[in-house]
């Protein structure tokens, strides 16, 4: 065998190798989640999308199609399983890590700046939070990552035959989360700005731009035909989220949410990597593009946490680079510091977001600091005291009545989780539940949920107080601190199309 030849074998065994490091982190981090994933119950968001996947349509009110059509498949093959829904949300993450590790290989690093880069997605705040729900940004985190990876291929090859590949992903990430137009721009910005403009003649980009747009004229054409309204929700939702001051802290949560905080220097190095790197600067405007604009139309800060791992990973080959030139001594004491400091705050992130105890003093650390944790709680005792106070009706009540819902996660809950007790199906007004409509003949008796003493009385006749929405563990939660009441009452004091017709709610 020859020297080159000899060479060539070592690198793609070296490769092969490098590549099983990657999976078997992304391994590690999935069973991580397998296991503690079946505790506490479904997230609001969680009962949305499967009540959603029971529908299924081109578009919904508060995102497009792309996610409760995966539920709808999850719920055909595992049923109402926390682990086996939730299943796709962790093999979402678990590509984004090894993704990131690929990229750093791509940009010229070794196994060192590969398993660096991997290890910062894994553990940082938000990627880690992918795993634990079935959220369409589990998604979204995915096909950012992955069109950062394309872009680097395309931009190393300088083979425009890419642009298909990072169309059709465009495309379906424009299925799966609106807010995607910003990385969108970001990319179209950096072409524009830096030499990969040259793409710009291609037949090949034009085609990737002609595949996004097919790829998503379907929930275009669900737009148009209801008049945009997942806009006008978007509008709304932006509006209560500056309101509430949710929107605050965008720049510190950049630091504290998007990125494991001890690899601040890494990502940091990474965009300082791109800006000044001919071929590779297209990456920093993808960056730094929706950035501006996330930061001046008040987005949250995680909506920037998937333009990280690109960061991560060419921070980690300027790392390993930089390392390598010091001695062996500094070398050694710099990456024990590192990574001892990284494995401190890894640990933090996971008492936080991964549900590590059922019960006891992790679980507690882990409610008093996770909102996400504390809504999977009460929604099976919120459903089992909705069908006490059905039974405790007289049998021509019980024939005639109907269940009114204040928000989509009690909607979700009912319709999921209430066939077990042979309850209706819910009657709601938020979000694509204000598109499905009331039945016909309407209830005369309704068990209302989500409302408040006045308002309950201002919309319906004969209202009475008739359980209280807690939960047996005692957790405070939006259910438990805001909707604590449940009422029975009469018909609505306006005819149904009426109240129809005023009732378009969006949350």
């Amino acid at each position: 065998m020859s020297s080159i030849a000899a060479d060539e074998h070592t690198d793609a065994r070296q490769r092969r190798i490098d590549t099983a490091i990657l999976l078997a982190i992304a391994a590690v981090v999935a069973l991580l989640h397998l296991l503690t994933n079946n505790r506490y119950g479904f997230h609001r968001d969680e009962l949305q999308f499967l009540s959603d996947g029971r529908h299924l349509d081109w578009g919904f009110v508060a995102y497009p199609p792309f996610t409760p059509l995966i539920e709808r498949i999850g719920l055909s093959l595992f049923g109402l399983s926390m682990v086996g829904l939730r299943l796709f949300s962790v093999l979402a993450q678990s590509a984004a890590i090894v993704l990131a590790g690929l990229m750093a290989r791509e940009l010229g690093g070794a196994r060192f700046a590969q398993v660096t880069a991997s290890l910062a997605v894994a553990f940082s705040p938000l990627p880690l939070f992918q795993g634990t729900e079935f959220q369409y940004s589990s998604f979204d985190l995915l096909w950012w990552v992955l069109i950062a990876y394309l872009t680097i291929r395309l931009l190393k090859s300088d083979n425009p035959l890419w642009w298909p590949a990072i169309g059709a992903v465009v495309g379906v990430g424009l299925l799966t989360k609106y807010s995607i137009a910003f990385y969108i721009a970001g990319i179209l910005a950096g072409l524009v700005l830096t030499p990969a403009r040259r793409f710009l003649a291609s037949r090949w980009f034009w085609a990737g731009i002609a595949l996004a747009l097919l790829i998503f004229l379907p929930n275009l054409l669900w737009l148009a035909r209801h008049n945009f309204i997942s806009y006008h929700f978007l509008q709304h939702i932006h509006a209560r989220d500056v309101g509430e001051g949710r929107a605050n802290g965008f720049l510190t949560g950049q630091f504290l949410i998007c990125a494991n905080l001890v690899a601040a220097p890494v990502w940091l190095a990474g965009l300082i990597g791109f800006l000044r790197n001919r071929r590779y600067r297209m990456l920093a405007f993808m960056y730094l593009v929706p950035l501006a604009l996330f930061l001046v139309g008040k987005g949250r800060n995680y909506y920037m946490a998937p333009a990280y791992p690109m960061l991560l990973a060419m921070g980690a080959v300027l790392a390993e680079g930089w390392l390598n030139s010091l001695p062996r001594w500094g070398r050694r004491t710099i990456q024990t510091v590192y990574f001892s400091a990284f494995a401190f705050v890894a640990a933090y992130v996971c008492a936080i977001v991964l549900p590590l105890q059922s019960s006891g003093p992790l679980r507690n650390f882990a409610l008093s600091r996770n909102g996400d944790l504390r809504e999977e709680v009460g929604w099976n005792d919120l459903v089992r005291t909705v069908a006490q106070i059905r039974d405790s009706l007289p049998p021509d009540q019980q024939a005639h009545v109907g269940i009114t819902t204040g928000n989509y996660g009690e909607y979700g809950a009912i319709e999921m989780l209430g066939p077990a007790y042979g309850l209706p199906k819910p009657i709601g007004t938020t979000n694509s539940e204000w598109l499905r409509g009331y039945p016909t003949p309407p209830p005369t008796t309704l068990i209302v949920l989500g409302l408040g003493e006045q308002e309950a009385n201002a919309i319906f006749t004969g209202c009475r107080w008739a359980g209280h929405n807690g939960n047996s563990e005692g957790v405070r939660n939006e259910e438990s601190q805001y909707h604590p009441n449940i009422f029975l009452c009469g018909p609505p004091r306006q005819p149904w199309p009426q109240l129809w017709k005023e009732h378009k709610d969006f949350g």
